[in-house]
């Protein structure tokens, strides 16, 4: 499961999330916002780092990292790219910093060197799989809970996140609510198609047009003119889906026109085998 869209996304909606993994007290009032920052002259790239707003430049800006395989090397790169960014920067406020490694077997044995960081309050290292067995977790680490779920409990755990949130009439926010449940669970379950989803989670009809995942990708494509960036995503979820395409299957979906590859990429969440595509590809002459 390729996580990070997932993770910047859920941070980008919900950034108090990063507070509560942290086990630090959210700041009150803040709305901080996230960015993806590229260190200048290097190939170093952070995986997030929130911002406070400008009118409270005394609330720490939070560097956020997601750690799903194991690197040796993870701790030298990532307080270099902390580091690095700080002096390009001139930062000046507060900082802290927080990865978050789906268990500790996917942690690195860190080098002295860092140690003294590692123990600094302001550094903070979360396992995701402490969060599997707890019934004591807010809606927001619910949703951090949902990713790291066995597949078997991850339809009735998004259904107990549905019933708590009440339903559009008792949450305004239920629209994003739902395609942040739904997103995740398309993710851990990649193999069932959007209408078998929506019947497990006993959800009305939701059109995958509607949703903010699927409009983003899109939006691209016909604003910027970024075909190629829409065909590999369709190419990729295919791939979850199926495996490895054939060169031929392949060479037509990247010359496909934006418009097909939006029909494709919303036919495809229903098919069960590599037939179906075919049999679409061949409708389209």
């Amino acid at each position: 499961m390729k996580t990070d869209s997932l993770f910047y996304r859920l941070f980008q909606e919900q950034p108090g999330l990063v507070f509560e993994l942290a086990d630090w007290p959210v700041p009150a009032g803040a709305v901080y916002t996230l960015r993806a920052e590229e260190v200048k002259q290097t190939s170093f790239r952070l995986d997030g780092l929130l911002l406070p707003p400008p009118e409270l430049p005394d609330l720490p800006g939070v560097f956020v990292e997601t750690q799903f395989q194991l690197i040796n090397d993870f701790y030298s790169r990532w307080f270099a790219q902390i580091f690095l960014f700080l002096y390009r920067q001139q930062w000046q406020g507060p900082w802290r910093a927080v990865v978050i490694f789906p268990s500790r077997k996917m942690d690195p044995q860190p080098p002295v060197a860092y140690q003294p960081l590692l123990d600094s309050p302001w550094v903070k290292r979360v396992y995701l799989e402490d969060l599997k067995e707890r019934t004591d977790l807010t809606p927001g680490l619910q949703l951090m809970q949902l990713i790291v779920a066995e597949p078997e409990l991850a339809v009735s755990q998004a259904q107990t996140l549905l019933r708590v949130r009440g339903g559009p009439a008792a949450d305004p926010d239920w629209p994003g609510w739902l395609d942040l449940i739904e997103t995740i669970v398309v993710y851990k379950l990649p193999r069932l198609s959007r209408k078998e989803i929506q019947r497990m989670l006993h959800l009305p009809e939701v059109e995958l047009k509607q949703t903010r995942f699927y409009q983003d990708v899109f939006a691209e494509g016909r604003t910027e003119g970024q075909q190629q960036e829409a065909a590999a995503l369709v190419l990729r979820l295919l791939s979850r889906r199926f495996g490895a395409m054939p060169a031929e299957a392949e060479s037509r979906i990247r010359a496909l026109p934006v418009a097909e590859l939006e029909a494709l990429g919303e036919a495809l969440l229903d098919w069960r085998t590599p037939a179906e595509l075919m049999v679409w590809l061949q409708r389209q002459g």
